[in-house]
């Protein structure tokens, strides 16, 4: 979302971040990986924690990572609300330039390299630079397992099995996943691949189904040449598209029902309700791609590869040693091939159609402009309680093949999320009618009838992934505002580029006031100014009405956005 605004020529702006400091020390060793240094850290700062601020890995740790190692790291700063993350420059970056034929960035980074790291006196003295410092060593890290249903609820691999016990979590491990944006570097699958080699000359294969997804074609073309695809699906993996797949719900389960409690265990970076399979009862966990690998071949998630043996085909028992594997290619990458095509070189003449009966396809039209009036008198269409993020708001799976298709895919807006007055997901009571139905029929109803709507929402509400739908749903099926205890970073963005108001509440206990029958003004708009509170009007159906502050962070031309109807609206008319 903010790469999107810096390519269309708009101004980018974001509140100074904060600066959290993570001091590295030690060297990975054994099962630990990269990845369980991000799984240790959300425990640390949960899925809020780096809200508003960069993550910045300092300490001689940080030369023991790859450089593949260090991007998982900081792909996953997303998890705990990080604005961004950063590693120093150092050789294993070059390496990884000059393997991905990128010898003229190495040599100009190479060049410059004291600019690209901290100062001495950062790491000497990091309490003069960072509001908050968090020092993990690395050589006593254990491997983590996160989940379920957040990736911060983090448990030492040694402490699962207790843990699985305690919280009644199902033992049998019905599939575990491999690959992903977060976790299919070179290193990692030939890291996996150690593991089912050791296993099968071992006498072992995979209990649990298993998955493997490339993140990319270059690196299924690598992994295939080099042999590690074959190993993987001796040992009894699947191989599938290099694309989202299962992470963002691309998955067509046949093993189990919705409805029927199960878990999985994956490399991914999300693990929230229903996200993989759309069903409530999966119980996904999130972990390194070898920890992955080792439960699918152990079939259990209690299986701990630092002390379990286990039992092979013949009877005995044997022990996985922890994994190696080559950080990047000896013959370098293969590209595989190329998908991409190349757009007009003039294309102010090409014409975009698209079939009115289309139900993927349809044309954007502007969103109405702010009609100069503090909205009054709205109903709320639903008060969300615990996690609401954008899967929540706008679910993904089989609904992605209406992402092109607006009016079709707002069907599923909301349907993941809890009604705080029933504690059931995805239905609300219509404040005109009384009767309850799914949440985006009472949304169509009262658009139809010309009623803008209100949410009310939690803490973080919209964590996630940026999933512009999740902004766009809302505004489309007449929304107004979205407000909140607190909001992650993108989504309140893209909220306020689709016309939307995001407000928070400046007392968070307020939210505890807000009724099922209430009818909700917003005063203030008239005189709206960055910095300057707003007022909610709730009028109670017992005829007592009280009042609640609100915040909001729009600055000047962001507020022209809402004035305008979008920010796509202004982008249109020049301004």
């Amino acid at each position: 979302a903010d790469a999107v605004d810096v390519m269309a020529g708009m101004a980018w702006e974001l509140k100074w971040p904060k600066l959290i400091g993570v001091k590295l020390t030690g060297k990975l060793n054994g099962w630990t990986s990269p990845k369980d240094v991000i799984l240790k850290l959300a425990g640390i700062l949960t899925v809020k924690g780096g809200t508003g601020a960069i993550v910045e890995y300092f300490g001689e740790g940080t030369e023991s990572i790859s450089c593949t190692g260090k991007g998982t790291i900081c792909n996953m700063g997303a998890e705990i609300g990080a604005t961004t993350s950063l590693f120093p420059y150092d050789a294993k970056m070059a390496a990884y330039l000059k393997s991905t034929g990128r010898e003229d960035l190495a040599e100009l980074a190479n060049g410059i390299a004291a600019e690209l790291k901290a100062d001495a006196d950062v790491a000497a003295n990091p309490e003069k630079y960072f509001d908050q410092i968090i020092e993990i060593n690395l050589s006593e890290l254990e491997p983590h397992v996160n989940g379920p249903f957040t990736p911060d609820l983090a448990w030492p691999v040694s402490k699962l099995k207790e843990a699985a016990k305690e919280n009644n979590y199902p033992e049998k491990l019905s599939v575990a996943l491999i690959g992903s944006c977060t976790n299919s570097s070179y290193e990692d699958i030939d890291r996996s691949t150690n593991i089912a080699r050791q296993a099968l000359a071992k006498g072992l294969k995979a209990k649990s189904q298993f998955t493997i997804t490339p993140g990319s074609e270059q690196v299924r073309a690598t992994i295939e040449r080099d042999g590690q695809l074959a190993t993987l699906t001796e040992l009894g993996g699947v191989i599938l598209a290099n694309a989202c797949g299962p992470c963002i719900g691309m998955w067509k389960r046949m093993d189990v029902k919705t409805g029927e409690r199960n878990t999985i265990i994956t490399s991914f970076n999300r693990n929230f309700a229903k996200r993989n399979d759309g069903n409530p009862e999966t119980l996904a966990f999130v972990a390194s791609p070898e920890i992955v690998t080792a439960m699918a071949i152990a079939g259990s998630i209690t299986f701990n590869p630092m002390t379990d043996e286990l039992v092979n085909e013949n009877g005995e028992k044997v022990k996985l040693e922890p994994p190696t594997g080559d950080e990047l290619p000896s013959r370098g990458f293969d590209p595989g091939e190329s998908g991409f095509i190349a757009p007009a070189a003039d294309g102010s003449t090409v014409e975009v159609k698209v079939a009115p009966t289309s139900d993927r396809l349809q044309l954007l039209e502007p969103f109405a402009p702010w009609d100069g009036n503090d909205p009054e008198d709205l109903p709320v269409l639903l008060k969300a309680k615990g996690k609401c993020t954008t899967d929540h708001i706008s679910m993904a799976g089989p609904w992605l093949k209406y992402r092109g298709h607006l009016d079709n895919i707002s069907n599923n807006m909301f349907i993941g999320a809890i009604n705080a007055y029933t504690g059931d997901p995805g239905k609300v009571k219509n404040a005109f009618t009384g009767e309850y139905k799914s949440i985006p029929e009472v949304a169509r109803e009262y658009k139809a009838a010309g009623r803008m709507w209100v949410v009310v929402g939690d803490e973080n509400y919209g964590e996630g992934s940026s999933r512009e739908h999740a902004a766009l749903e809302p505004r489309h099926l007449g929304g107004r505002a979205i407000i909140v205890k607190s909001f992650a970073r993108i989504h309140e963005t893209n909220l306020k580029k689709q016309g939307m108001l995001p407000l928070t509440f400046a007392n968070p206990a307020d939210y505890d006031k807000v009724r099922e029958d209430d009818r909700v003004s917003i005063k203030g708009l008239k005189e709206f100014a960055p910095g300057k509170q707003v007022t909610l009007v709730l009028k109670h159906s017992d005829g007592t009405v009280e009042e609640c502050a609100l915040n909001h962070t729009f600055n000047e031309r962001q507020f022209e956005w809402f004035k305008a109807g979008s920010a796509l609206n202004l982008i249109a008319a020049g301004k």
